[in-house]
């Protein structure tokens, strides 16, 4: 993921998930932000389009276009 998020305010981190699927691996991107405020200084003012780095572009041979965002309801690390 691109360094330049640890620069936006309220951006509180972010993991990438890899799931090997038969001929193809799937990889899902989480990101956690302080407030929905703080995902548009970073997405843009439609949150929900999907923010795609060139070089991700350029190794992927697809991703979504749409994004949804959650809430933390709950968060068990120590």
């Amino acid at each position: 993921m691109a360094e330049h998020l640890q620069h936006i305010a309220g951006f509180h981190g972010a993991r990438l998930l890899r799931h090997d699927d038969g001929d193809e691996v799937m990889f899902t991107s989480i990101t956690f932000f302080t407030s929905m405020d703080d995902v548009r200084v970073f997405a843009g003012q439609d949150p929900e389009q999907a923010v795609v780095e060139e070089a991700a572009r350029r190794a992927l041979t697809r991703w979504d276009e749409r994004v949804t965002h959650h809430e933390v309801a709950v968060d068990l690390r120590p």
